[in-house]
């Protein structure tokens, strides 16, 4: 089974390709790709987010009763 990538190991890769984008460190022929795990990057990372809000929320809720 594979090791589930952290949220700020996600967050890291993800930093790091905008990075390659901006400074046209990488081919056009990778760019594709980079494309594409950013976009599996971002909805990984949002999706963490989104569950931490609500466990935080929920937990939040549970101490005002």
């Amino acid at each position: 089974m594979a090791k589930k990538e952290s949220y700020e190991d996600q967050l890291a890769e993800l930093e790091q390709i905008i990075a390659e984008i901006e400074d046209d460190s990488i081919s056009i022929d990778e760019l594709s790709s980079k494309v594409k795990r950013a976009a599996v990057l971002i909805k990984n990372c949002r999706k963490v987010l989104t569950t931490t809000e609500k466990d935080v929320e929920g937990i939040l809720k549970d101490l005002e009763d």
